[in-house]
């Protein structure tokens, strides 16, 4: 199991802005899906899926994103990418990033197994 760790969260208030970021080792270069996954306060262990990129360079998104986030995969840092525009409150939480253990498809936004390190992200009304 690949465990990874997130960057780049912070602080802002509604309507900013932040990309996070998640390197890979220089050894995995296999993989079918890369993701973004978030955990909100209050909600114990659990993650939803935030977005998701596959191979052929297809991008999912959760319903929720609304098209104000954008996945992206550097192929030649090894490095997903999440650019975080439009940030609303609900949107604070500890955001993961993941490269494995996937339950379904890449589209469903769902896996199993531990979890590296994750970055916070806090948004202000």
């Amino acid at each position: 199991q690949v465990q990874l760790v997130a960057s780049g969260g912070g602080s802002v208030q509604a309507g900013g802005s932040l990309i996070l970021s998640c390197s890979l080792a220089s050894y995995f270069t296999s993989w079918s899906c890369l993701g973004w996954f978030r955990q909100a306060p209050g909600t114990g262990e659990v993650r939803e899926g935030v977005a998701a990129f596959g191979v052929g360079d297809r991008r999912y998104y959760a319903d929720f994103v609304e098209d104000r986030f954008t996945i992206s995969f550097d192929n030649a840092k090894n490095t997903l990418f999440l650019r975080m525009n439009s940030l609303k409150p609900e949107d604070t939480g500890m955001y993961y990033c993941a490269a494995d253990n996937w339950l379904g498809s890449c589209h469903q936004l769902r896996r199993t197994g531990d979890w590296g390190q994750g970055t916070q992200v806090a948004v202000s009304s």
